[in-house]
This record gives C-alpha cells, sequence and structure tokens, in this order.
C-alpha cells in the first residue's frame, strides 16, 4: 500500500512542478541551510518515498545539510554550547518553550510561510508556543510499549509492566529524563509537569527499583533489540511502532490505558542567529505543503497536524490507532511543558542518580576516586623522597 501511495504522491508533486509558474521556477542560489533533526524523522527516497530534501532544493535550489540527534538534552547542549550554527532545529513541545524561555529561538515571520492556513486549529497557539510566533507543527503522537507477542502473553495495559521482575533482563527503558521519568510518575498518578519535590524523589526512587531488571537505557537502538528478540518490552513513540508492527508478526504495541500517557507535538523552529532566516522559512513552508506533509508522515509514522494532508493518506493509516488514537486515550493524555528551573536542576540530578544507582553508589565512586588519588600522591612524595635520598 505504501508503495501505491508513494506513486500517487510521485504523480502529484510532479504535476504540481509541472504547474508552478516560471517566477517559481528553482534557482541555484548557492545557499546552504543546515537542518537538524530526529533520526529517522524524514521520509529520504527509500522504497520510492519523496526524498524531502531533495524535492525542496528542485524546487527551490537551496541545498539542505541534514544531520541527527537522538534526545531534545543533547539537541539543548549542542545549541547552548554554540557548538554548530543551525537554521532549522525540530524539538517537542517542553523544548520548544525552553527555548523560547531562555531567548534562543527567531521570531517566525509567517508572511513567509502561506501554507501554515492548513494547520488544525487545535494546533495552533499551544501551551509550548501560546503566541505561535516561534514554532510550526510538525508531527504529533503519543507513547506506548512494544512487547514481543511470544514472551509476553499477558495484557499490556499498564505501565507497571515495565517493573515485572520476570521479564528481568528484557526490558529497555529511555535514556531520557522526561520521558522516563514522566512513566514512574503516570504509575504513582503524578502529573508529568510536577513541581514537587517529593513527588520528583518519588518517582526515582521506582526508577531505581527498577534499574536491576532494565537491560539497557537506549533510544532508537530499541528498533534492532526488539526486532531482534534481544529485548521483549520497550517503552517508545508511537509513530515509531506501526513500521517494526507491520515487518515484524512477533512485535506488538499498545497504549496504557490504566494511567494514561504522553500526547507531544514535534515543532519546526529556527534557532537564534540563523545564518539563512528566510531561506528557512521557505523550507518550513515546503514541510507545511498538504503533498509534502501526507508524502513525509506516511513514511516516518507519524501522525499529520493537518487534515488537509491526513485526508490524502491511505485508509487503513488513518484508521490506524497507532497512528490516530480515539477519543478515550487522547482523553488520558498529558503534554509536556517547560518545567521551572530549580526543577529542571532536581531533574537532572535524580536522573544521574538513576543511571548510576543511586546516591550510595555515588558517594563510592567519589571514595574510590579520592582513595586513587591520594595513593598516587603517595607514590609521588615516595619516589621524591628515594631520589633525594639517593642524591645524598
Amino acid at each position: 500500500m505504501k508503495k501505491w501511495f508513494a506513486l500517487f504522491i510521485s504523480i502529484a508533486l510532479v504535476i504540481s512542478v509541472i504547474s508552478l509558474p516560471a517566477s517559481a521556477e528553482a534557482k541555484d542560489t548557492s545557499i546552504t541551510i543546515n537542518v537538524y533533526n530526529w533520526g529517522e524523522y524524514i521520509s529520504n527516497g527509500v522504497d520510492d518515498t519523496i526524498d524531502v530534501n531533495k524535492e525542496f532544493t528542485k524546487r527551490t535550489g537551496i541545498n539542505v545539510n541534514y544531520t541527527t540527534f537522538d534526545t531534545n538534552e543533547s539537541l539543548y547542549s549542542k545549541l547552548a554550547n554554540g557548538g554548530a550554527n543551525y537554521d532549522i532545529i525540530i524539538p517537542s513541545d517542553y523544548m520548544v518553550s525552553k527555548l523560547i524561555d531562555e531567548g534562543m529561538l527567531e521570531k517566525i515571520d509567517f508572511k513567509n510561510i502561506p501554507n501554515f492556513k492548513y494547520i488544525d486549529k487545535e494546533f495552533r497557539n499551544p501551551g509550548y508556543d501560546k503566541k505561535n510566533e516561534y514554532s510550526v507543527p510538525y508531527t504529533w503522537g503519543v507513547v506506548g510499549i512494544f512487547y514481543n507477542k511470544k514472551y509476553v502473553k499477558e495484557p499490556v495495559d499498564s505501565w507497571e509492566i515495565l517493573w515485572n521482575k520476570k521479564y528481568s533482563g528484557k526490558i529497555l527503558m529511555f535514556d531520557n529524563p522526561r520521558d522516563s521519568f514522566g512513566i514512574a510518575q503516570k504509575i504513582l498518578g503524578y502529573s508529568y509537569n510536577s513541581t514537587n519535590v517529593e513527588e520528583w524523589e518519588n518517582a526515582a526512587k521506582l526508577l531505581k527499583e527498577q534499574k536491576p531488571i532494565v537491560q539497557a537505557y537506549v533510544m532508537d537502538q530499541i528498533f534492532d533489540k526488539m526486532a531482534s528478540g534481544d529485548a521483549w518490552l520497550a517503552p517508545y513513540y508511537a509513530g515509531d511502532a506501526a513500521t517494526l508492527v507491520q515487518e515484524n508478526p512477533d512485535i506488538g504495541f499498545a497504549i496504557p490505558t490504566k494511567e494514561g500517557t504522553n500526547f507531544f507535538v514535534d515543532a519546526v523552529c529556527i534557532p537564534k542567529g540563523a545564518l539563512h532566516k528566510k531561506e528557512a522559512e521557505e523550507y518550513i513552508n515546503f514541510l507545511c505543503d498538504p503533498e509534502i506533509a501526507a508524502a513525509n508522515v506516511e513514511y516516518i509514522g507519524y501522525s499529520t497536524p493537518e487534515t488537509a494532508a491526513k485526508n490524502l493518506l491511505p485508509k487503513e493509516t488513518i484508521e490506524n490507532e497507532i497512528y490516530y488514537p480515539n477519543d478515550e486515550i487522547l482523553k488520558k493524555s498529558e503534554i509536556f511543558v517547560n518545567l521551572p528551573q530549580d526543577t529542571n536542576l532536581l531533574l537532572d540530578t535524580l536522573w544521574a542518580e538513576v543511571k548510576m544507582g543511586g546516591p550510595g553508589q555515588t558517594a563510592t565512586l567519589v571514595a574510590v576516586l579520592l582513595g586513587f588519588l591520594l595513593l598516587y600522591i603517595g607514590i609521588v612524595v615516595y619516589k621524591k623522597i628515594k631520589s633525594n635520598k639517593e642524591l645524598k
């Protein structure tokens, strides 16, 4: 079905290019924009799909230097350290608001993005960008659990299954703090966006209790580990589930209905000081073209914020609750927002403790390092004394 859809979209794109007026024909601008996106998060021409970046260059003459990141935190670190110069980034909702609060994004000139008219009203003026000045929705989705049907026979309707000791060594966990803590928070009945210190500490305690049965903390490696049978349970984003489920009949995907889940939006933004802001806005406008948006989400598996694009998708995609969950699931979902600075600092500290096994292990590590340092100093002093005696 994807190949038929790709053929349909390809024909539509050819017709749209042919019908462009002469003034809209691509020019060789010799300009390259730097795009920083999540891994496996754009249609790239594989399996007869559209190559979004090449199509953009064909239409505009603007080249695209495309690189990827694996977590919002690594994206933030790269921007905060000034290690690179990007024209386009695609962070998640809570990271968008964090970047806005810290003055790290450019305001978008929506006069250059006429295709914004296709973005559905419910995705405009979101909580993470209330005035809709800095971002344009790219995709949306929810979080659920991959499970191997050969080994997991019980209903996967609660996050608590990721704490079940009978699956010890076969459980994967998110290698980023917001998603991992979010799962623990839902089990405990807390909000993702709590500012209560005790609630965050309780969530950290729960994650520490889980750690001995976790095989690894990973991100995109989840696909290989689940497909190979090396892992049996793993939380991840619904958009990535469909492909793995379709390709491997042993893999199922479920959205925990007992506690609820995270509803997320990833949005296109322009970092502060971008060298090619106008061209970046042209890229955003291109991504919002319904035909481009439809072809893009059909390949990457996430949901589109445009009804015009959704109507171009195959019927089985629109009716698939992995892509478009029912109202009951959406009502029990919650979005991440940016946390206050003191809460973020607490989260970073608690996450480090979770990954290292708790404050006790941290203290042990410090003690061991201090012991080695003292031993090194002792050896140096001994050698110096011995050398002085020999000289005498």
